[in-house]
């Protein structure tokens, strides 16, 4: 029986394509992470776990936002059971602020260290650990060496790993599954309602292996992201 070379060229990507973290999604499961239609843009339309994240921010304004976002994921990830570690900077980061993305402080193991070396280091250690749901660290600079190094430990483990990049004009290659970039937005209007709106973001996801880049505006609400695309197309005709 004569092979078919396309289907074993096919074969060899979904394989590689589930190493990576992209594992085809159950006919009629919900989103995982629930990006909504921001996750269509990954290969099998599923949010990649078991790989790196890489966030980019070139302010300190860039940087919380990315690190909502990521704890937005956190929380839909540690629904299950685990715990994540999270390497900071001198100790910025608000826990018990984390609850209102539903994630609970103690299920956060929070590491403080100043230099990219040293954190980087015990992210990769992290990562090698299975019993982690995920690991966050924030650094300045990070290489293709650096970055091959954490794909190839959450590839190992299977946990999912972000880093946030306060350096977004030392942009260089990396082995990371996807780089993003998150910016905060005012709230919507909620009509007569007093008050301040849900969390929104626009999120940018530059780079994507296998994938297609694209841009969204996405609100937090009732414990969930929701993505607000109409608002998206709009504001970008009023701008045009």
């Amino acid at each position: 029986m004569q092979i078919n070379k396309t289907d074993i060229i096919d074969k060899l990507r979904q394989d590689i394509l589930g190493w990576e973290g992209y594992k085809p999604p159950v006919t009629g499961a919900r989103s995982l992470i629930g990006l909504g239609p921001l996750e269509t843009a990954f290969p099998n339309g599923v949010f990649p776990l078991a790989a790196v994240h890489e966030l980019v921010c070139g302010s300190s304004e860039q940087a919380a936002a990315g690190g909502g976002l990521v704890t937005g994921i956190l929380s839909v990830l540690l629904q299950r059971g685990g715990i994540c570690v999270w390497i900071g900077r001198a100790r910025r980061l608000f826990a018990p602020a984390l609850t209102v993305f539903g994630v609970a402080p103690h299920k956060v193991i929070f590491i403080s260290l100043s230099k990219d070396k040293d954190a980087l280091w015990v992210m990769e250690e992290a990562l090698k650990c299975s019993g982690l749901k995920a690991v966050v660290c924030e650094v300045h600079e990070l290489n293709f060496k650096q970055s091959q190094r954490l794909q190839l430990a959450v590839e190992q483990s299977r946990v999912t790993g972000f880093v946030l990049r306060n350096a977004a004009d030392k942009l260089g290659s990396t082995a990371c599954a996807a780089r993003w970039r998150v910016k905060s937005l005012p709230s919507a209007n909620l009509g007569d309602l007093p008050g301040l709106g849900f969390f929104r973001w626009q999120v940018e996801l530059l780079k994507v292996r296998n994938g297609q880049p694209c841009k969204w505006i996405l609100e937090w609400q009732d414990g969930h992201f929701v993505p607000a695309a109409q608002i998206l197309l709009n504001e970008e005709r009023q701008a045009g």
